[in-house]
């Protein structure tokens, strides 16, 4: 496994992804919005941009994340 393009850490269990949050005006270099629900694994995974979402204080917070498996909504 590998880890996360990026990780951003989080206090909210539902966060909104869409891929360019982090570039000036760049929503059209982004994807689609998608809202994302972090589950007990205290993180989710965007389908998109694998962007990973890692729950402050829960479970994956201060792991190695190369070592969790990809959570990406909508998958089971």
């Amino acid at each position: 496994m590998h880890p996360p393009l990026e990780v951003t850490r989080t206090t909210q269990t539902r966060v909104a992804c869409d891929g360019a949050a982090d570039i000036p005006g760049g929503a059209a270099l982004g994807h689609p919005r998608v809202w994302l629900q972090i589950d007990e694994e205290g993180y989710i995974d965007c389908g998109y941009c694998d962007r990973r979402f890692v729950l402050i204080g829960g479970p994956a917070d201060g792991v190695d994340q190369a070592r969790l498996p990809d959570i990406s909504e909508g998958s089971a």
